[in-house]
């Protein structure tokens, strides 16, 4: 998998304001655009220390945490015991590996743009959901590649809204809409965020 390009990040992570008012603004766009209960067994892609499905995790019965950020899946492990479903660390590339799992949705919040095969991983998302399951994905609108302080990991400047809702019709995703659901104030400008939704 490579060096660990969060380790430096982990411990810190959620003490940005700027950073969990923004996965706050998500969870709460995905509540109100997908129906969850507690007979859900959910992955969350991209899941770093926790931050998205800790805020979902009462909805549902178990959720997946997929990362490949040793550090960050030490961090979440951490929070385990306190959280009010069961959850699963899988520390696995999607890009390289399947997981034999089949989840109700998928769910994720600023990981696309650290995804180097964008059409693969859709793929692969798609080929994990279960029939009629959902995908809800969250990520910054393109802009200038100003936002990010450092560009290792990030291969994508944000996304143009129509072409990535093509990229996950192409995946087999049906009923696909984005919506802007908050905005990033950084450098003196503001990087509007999306959520995409979709089902199988």
């Amino acid at each position: 998998m490579g060096a660990d390009l969060f380790a430096h990040k982990a411990a810190g992570y959620e003490q940005e304001k700027r950073r969990t008012d923004v996965v706050t603004s998500i969870a709460e766009a995905i509540l109100e655009s997908v129906p969850l209960n507690q007979n859900m067994h959910l992955m969350d892609f991209g899941s770093g220390t926790g931050l998205l499905l800790e805020r979902v995790a009462t909805k549902v019965g178990k959720i997946t945490a997929v990362d490949i950020s040793p550090a960050m899946n030490a961090r979440l492990e951490e929070k385990k015991p306190a959280l009010p479903c069961e959850l699963e660390l899988m520390p696995v590339d999607l890009a390289e590996v399947i997981p034999q799992a089949r989840f109700d949705g998928v769910i994720s919040s600023m990981t696309l743009h650290h995804v180097e095969n964008l059409p693969v991983v859709l793929s692969r998302l798609y080929t994990v959901i279960a029939d009629k399951g959902f995908l809800a994905l969250a990520d910054l609108e393109l802009e200038d590649g100003s936002f990010h302080d450092e560009a290792d990991g990030v291969f994508h400047k944000g996304f143009d809204c129509r072409k990535i809702m093509k990229l996950v019709s192409v995946a087999g995703f049906k009923d696909v809409e984005l919506k802007r659901i908050h905005s990033i104030p950084k450098n003196g400008k503001d990087y509007p965020v999306f959520l995409l939704t979709a089902r199988k």
